[in-house]
């Protein structure tokens, strides 16, 4: 799918480029002959793999709402065969430049021809050099071959997912990293009424490991004295925007950056921060035009002849003083004002903006839908439908249809001044002639009750009493806007219709089949789940815990934040302190997770009352939230936890890591990072992994063979908070990184100046050399200290060189790191040489010897004389 999608941007660049250049001439008969043209790539190819096919004329149109229909291809096989490409027997339509494209798999090995065919047809609308209802003759494209061999082509190859530390931006030909890039668009003021899956999150956290701290406002206890002339001792703390102030809220994450207003909601002034969510660091604080409320982001991809790319806006809203600082008239409306989330400056502005429900539509345009059930009409505007935020509202000229907003202030529901030939034009883009509205359908005439849920392609509302609950839908399929999908009343139990209850819309799935509609009653704490499909009922829960009729019967964005609905599953969880997960189609409880109290502190609440923030990664992230202005100290120890979202099961919970708020602070998350307020000390929190640092020494001198040597080193925590001269004076050598098992104990320690954990442990290290034979291996792991200190003990068993590797393969808290250095060791010592002395003479041989030498000597004389005699 990414190949096919960078295929098909290739070509739109490719045909814009030849519909800029095409100089097309009319003759004075009202035709004109066109050429048609053809190109495939890769060529060759490979059997069995995925061509494309780009063909059209060179001649293009006067808005992107036009194109030439009726093309067809002819593909010429090597046996001669044919094979005609016919859009399912529609025929192609091509672009406004005149140019289209299909994928086309050849299945044999050979030579192809292809060939494409362009229909007579007119010109729909005029265009320079081109006048409508110009004849456009009919032409057929040059033949070209197409070489199919047996080996494939070779693709570009898939770039993995990180598996480093990493930062925004991301590459534009990381095409796999999407999945890792979430963004949170609509503010969190506005977004709990939203079913809040967060998707692009797909290694969303897994431990409480926190990556950077930075103060929102005073906050935490007061300490000393209250009252200079007194001694005692305060134990009072700074308010936390609990109740009705609402701190942290508006808060947006988009392209790697969390923006969020600085004061509480419902203060005067509005600052708006903009931080880099991986690293922290502040980029720019500035109140937007005279104290505007920030609302949602938009990234709003818009093809056009010229360019092709996706535009980033921050929206924020405040009539009365936008229309001041413009110089708009009082009935000027309501007004929405885009901001650069780069800079923070100032682009355009929409004034006139209609009520109704805003959604985000597939290119991420903003889309409102009116709904008006007594007169029996719906609208639909769509704020890229405004001629004025082009570079010309002229039809044909080279700004029609490109999108320049920069500077702008337009009336968003005023007449669209769209001209052809500089004369007033029915545009199709705004078929009523106002700016926005695309559409204007009818609908059956006095459906009961509001506007509940926009899903994704209709719209539910309904009505909801002790005796009946109505229930409507109408499409916003394309084609079939307006249809009513169902309208049905559905009878209460009698133990409801008895009471006088309160029943209020808690919850609705985005999709449609298998979606369900959920309500409450606050009286029996029992919720009710509908068809988002059919609107028929489906079924009941039993009675929940009995503190949860607190926001059971609270409409708005309150109840709802407290329920979500994903893959096949209900959530719901409330001052109970119990998250409930259903079967959605059958209302059968799977599985639920009891947030235990176990200080006497939080005595108030037996279990801590819950929050479901959001679902990210298959984990549904809870912390505890209550309103209690009653409490000078805030209870102790309360949990943010994340629980595998199918089966329940804990993931980490970290008690005491932060704590939110009834009406602000709400959690959000994008590119993996959780960003949270906290209420207990009034700074914004980032939870994610972040990166680690490991490093190694061994012997500066070289060894004896034999001998062993110990090698050792850190793995230090090198997240971006760490920075901080706080850590760095507390830290001097680095903050350790810590065990999964350790990391919510150790992060109070090291964020919140808890006493250390006693029982903290390091991480795993591997120890690798390649040795003077240049072979590879390892030669133990070892585990660090609650300090980040490691050691390994070992006893090389052949001399040379050692190159030594500290590996730390990293965990759900850390990113991967690795350290190198080298030791020698020299070959083992020869035994020493015995020296070659005289050797000392025997006295006794000595004496025998001297005897054996006189008898010797005697018996030669003794045989001399008797020779002697006998010459006598």
């Amino acid at each position: 799918m990414n190949k096919n999608k960078t295929a098909i941007a290739t070509i739109l660049i490719l045909t814009f480029i030849i519909a800029l250049f095409a100089l097309p001439i009319t003759n004075a008969q009202g035709t004109k002959k066109t050429f048609a043209f053809v190109g495939v790539a890769p060529n060759p190819t490979g059997v069995g793999q995925q061509t494309v096919i780009r063909f059209g004329i060179t001649d293009q149109l006067a808005s992107t709402n036009y194109g030439w229909v009726g093309l067809t291809l002819t593909v010429t096989k090597p046996d001669g065969t044919t094979e005609t490409l016919n859009n399912n027997g529609a025929g192609f339509r091509t672009d406004s430049t005149g140019a289209t494209y299909t994928l086309y798999t050849p299945n044999t090995v050979g030579n192809y021809t292809l060939q494409s065919h362009y229909p007579q047809q007119v010109n729909p609308a005029g265009f320079p050099l081109i006048p409508a209802n110009t004849t456009m003759l009919a032409s057929d494209s040059d033949i070209v071959p197409l070489v199919v061999q047996q080996a494939p082509i070779p693709s570009f190859p898939t770039i993995p997912l990180p598996t480093e530390y990493w930062t925004r931006p991301i590459d534009d030909q990381l095409a796999q990293w999407p999945s890792i890039g979430g963004n949170w668009l609509t503010a969190t003021n506005l977004a709990a009424t939203y079913n809040r899956v967060a998707v692009g999150n797909a290694l969303a956290p897994k431990s409480a490991h926190i990556l950077w701290v930075k103060p929102l406002t005073s906050g935490g206890l007061v300490g000393g004295s209250l009252n200079p002339a007194s001694e005692d001792i305060a134990t009072a703390r700074l308010e936390i925007g609990d109740a009705y102030e609402g701190k942290f809220l508006g808060s947006v994450i988009m392209l790697g950056k969390l923006y969020y207003d600085k004061y509480a909601a419902n203060d005067r002034y509005h600052e708006i921060v903009c931080v880099d969510l991986h690293t922290g660091e502040q980029l720019w604080s500035r109140v937007l035009l005279n104290n505007l409320t920030l609302a949602r982001g938009q990234v709003y991809n818009w093809p056009s002849i010229d360019l092709y790319g996706t535009y980033d806006y921050l929206w924020a809203t405040g009539n009365t003083a936008t229309r001041s600082v413009l110089g708009l008239p009082s009935t000027a409306g309501t007004t929405w004002n885009a901001f650069d989330p780069f800079t923070g400056d100032w682009v355009y502005t929409l004034y006139g903006v209609p009520s109704g429900t805003t959604a985000y539509g597939p290119m991420g345009e903003l889309l409102i839908y009116t709904v008006n059930q007594a007169n029996g009409w719906m609208t639909t505007w769509n704020s890229s439908n405004i001629p004025a935020l082009y570079a010309s509202t002229e039809v044909g000229s080279m700004g029609w249809g490109q999108w320049q907003p920069m500077g702008k202030i337009v009336n968003a529901t005023g007449k669209d001044g769209v001209t052809l030939n500089n004369q007033p034009y029915q545009s199709s883009l705004t078929p009523f002639g106002l700016n926005g509205y695309q559409q204007n359908v009818t609908i059956p005439k006095g459906l009961p009750g509001s506007v509940q849920s926009l899903l994704d392609d209709r719209i539910v509302g309904g009505s909801f009493s002790n005796t009946a609950v109505r229930l409507w839908a109408i499409s916003l399929k394309k084609g079939q806007e307006g249809t009513l999908l169902f309208n049905n009343t559905w009878t209460p139990p009698s133990d409801w219709a008895a009471g006088n209850i309160a029943m209020v819309w808690q919850a609705a799935s985005d999709k449609a089949e298998n979606g369900i509609l959920v309500i409450s009653v606050k009286e029996t704490r029992q919720n009710a789940a509908f068809s988002v499909e059919t609107g028929q009922y489906l079924w009941i829960t039993e009675p929940r815990d009995a503190l949860d009729f607190y926001t059971m019967g609270t409409a708005g964005s309150s109840a709802r934040a407290i329920n979500q609905i994903y893959e096949g599953k209900y959530y719901a969880g409330s001052y109970g302190g119990i998250l409930y997960c259903y079967n959605a189609t059958t209302g059968k409880l799977l599985w639920s997770y009891t947030a235990t109290n176990p200080y006497a502190a939080g005595a108030n609440w037996g279990n801590w009352p819950l929050y479901p923030c959001f679902i990210a990664g298959g984990m549904i992230y809870i912390r505890h939230t209550e309103h209690s202005g009653y409490q000078q100290s805030l209870p102790q120890g309360a949990p943010f936890i994340a629980l595998n979202a199918t089966t329940g099961e804990v993931i980490f919970r970290a008690n005491g890591l932060f704590r939110g708020t009834h009406w602000g602070g709400y959690p959000l998350i994008g590119d993996n990072i959780i960003a949270t307020m906290d209420t207990y000390d009034q700074r914004v929190y980032a939870v994610g992994k972040g990166p680690s640092a490991t490093t190694v020494t061994a012997p500066d001198v070289g060894v004896s063979l034999g001998s062993s040597v110990t090698i050792k080193g850190m793995v230090t925590d090198l997240s971006p908070g760490t920075e901080e001269y706080a850590l760095k004076a507390r830290f001097p050598g680095g903050v350790p990184a810590v065990s999964e098992a350790s990391m919510s104990d150790f992060m109070l320690y090291v964020y919140k100046q808890f006493p250390r954990p006693a029982n903290a442990a390091g991480v795993e290290v591997a120890i690798s050399v390649i040795d003077a034979n240049n072979n590879y291996r390892e030669i133990g792991k070892t585990t660090s200290s609650s300090d980040g200190v490691y050691s390994l003990v070992w006893t090389p068993d052949i001399p040379g060189k050692y190159t030594v590797f500290a590996s730390f393969t990293g965990s759900e808290s850390y990113w991967p790191s690795h350290a190198e250095t080298a030791f020698n060791v020299d070959p083992a010592a020869q035994p020493a040489q015995t020296p070659a002395y005289p050797q000392p003479i025997d006295p006794t041989m000595t004496i025998v010897g001297v005897g054996v030498a006189i008898l010797i000597a005697i018996a030669i004389v003794g045989a001399v004389m008797v020779l002697m005699l006998k010459k006598r």
